[in-house]
């Protein structure tokens, strides 16, 4: 059994960068994600006046608050992080502020309008300075309105976003989803001594932040291992590319973030969850996986807001499954870092797997056959790892183009990948 520890969550760490300066007090963050993305989360937010707050040792950041935010001296670069964009997009409206953001050719083709138009009916100032509804825009911060949106999609970016705003301008914030999304922030809040209401609701699901007459308290922080990047190893180890199977420790176990396991499961995969506790509220534990019979299953929609950015690794794992898979509703993957139903839909057929694209998904009929070719992961991080998992296995023979856009999430993904594979053969 081969052991692992991934990388922090990129989720978490993306917010808790964010919140930890507004609170009264020092917070303590420990195993922050170190990829590029939540790099560019920190690099904006010493733009933003945080700098002289902050304390670094080996392992931890400190931050002391609550900081006033302040105008950048020059536009704040995103790269490649649409949660980065998004997120600071709703913390400086609602903050004294005046920023620009933009960031790279990737970024500024994903859409920004589902955070930008309920920000506008807040009362902020915000103007594109380019296509509408894209990167760059200028944000003048200032008082808002209470904010009260429905969100025609279940995201957790767009929810993230308002509740950020309304923090920073002390108003309260109620979202309508039509399902819940993914809960970091309203967990880190809550944490933090906010008032977070939650309420499933027969049409959709509710959440609502109420104004407080104090700042947030200082978060002590251990983030867990991102179980997006857990999913690459239990898809390797289900799929018998790890020897006997794989342990990986510490992994965050949110239920709104592993909806893969539930459908591992479904499709017969020797797969044991083992819960240690929670850190800011979030459950934390390790993941035992071994290699596995399995057989394609049909995902209902209803899961996909739980497994979102796992859906590159599933689409590879069904290839290796009996009979068929599919994926419906997943519509949203077609606006990530790439048009990810187009280019996972290519690459297999590039690898003689037949795969049928929909406009919402894939249905894709698995293979025992030898895989090979060469994948264009389109600079897009989750298909460079997931095509990466299947030219590991024993008869594949892929070679994956632009590799060093894992640095994303993982910048040590290849070389673990490279480890693991030694232990298999030792």
């Amino acid at each position: 059994m081969i052991a692992i520890q991934v990388p922090g969550d990129k989720s978490i760490s993306h917010r808790a960068l964010m919140l930890a300066p507004l609170a009264d007090g020092t917070s303590r963050l420990s195993g922050l994600a170190q990829g590029a993305d939540v790099a560019a989360t920190a690099t904006a937010m010493r733009a933003l006046g945080v700098e002289e707050a902050i304390q670094t040792g080996p392992e931890f950041l400190e931050v002391t608050g609550p900081v006033e935010l302040r105008d950048p001296d020059a536009p704040i670069d995103c790269q490649n992080s649409g949660t980065t964009a998004r997120l600071l997009l709703g913390l400086t409206a609602g903050a004294r502020v005046t920023a620009t953001f933009d960031g790279d050719a990737s970024l500024r083709r994903r859409p920004m309008a589902r955070v930008l138009d309920p920000l506008r009916s807040a009362g902020a100032e915000v103007r594109e300075l380019g296509d509408p509804g894209r990167l760059p825009v200028r944000v003048a911060g200032g008082a808002l309105r209470a904010i009260e949106h429905r969100s025609p999609v279940a995201s957790a970016q767009v929810k993230s976003a308002l509740l950020f705003a309304g923090l920073s301008a002390g108003v309260p914030v109620t979202v309508y989803e039509p399902g819940p999304s993914r809960d970091h922030t309203e967990r880190l809040l809550t944490a933090m001594g906010m008032s977070v209401e939650t309420e499933s609701l027969s049409d959709g699901f509710r959440v609502g932040l109420a104004v407080s007459d104090r700042p947030p308290h200082p978060l002590d922080l251990q983030v867990p291992g991102d179980f997006s990047s857990a999913a690459f190893w239990i898809a390797l180890a289900v799929l018998g590319g790890a020897g006997n199977g794989v342990r990986i420790e510490g992994v965050g176990l949110n239920p709104r973030r592993t909806g893969l396991l539930r459908v591992l499961e479904a499709m017969g995969a020797a797969i044991d969850v083992r819960g240690r506790g929670e850190t800011a509220g979030e459950p934390v534990g390790d993941i035992v996986a071994r290699p596995s019979s399995l057989t394609g299953v049909a995902v209902p929609a209803d899961w996909l807001p739980t497994l979102v950015d796992e859906i590159p690794v599933l689409a590879c794992i069904a290839s290796r499954a009996a009979g068929t898979t599919e994926i419906r509703g997943a519509a949203e993957l077609r606006v990530k870092e790439s048009d990810r139903l187009a280019a996972l839909h290519a690459n297999l057929a590039t690898l003689s797997v037949t795969c049928r694209e929909l406009a919402d998904g894939l249905s894709i009929e698995g293979t025992a056959g030898g895989l090979a070719g060469t994948i264009n992961s389109h600079a897009d991080h989750r298909i460079a790892m997931s095509f990466g998992v299947l030219g590991a296995l024993t008869g594949s023979s892929i070679r994956v183009d632009n590799r060093t856009s894992v640095e994303v999430s993982y910048p040590g993904f290849w070389d673990e990948l490279q480890r693991i594979e030694r232990r298999r053969e030792a």
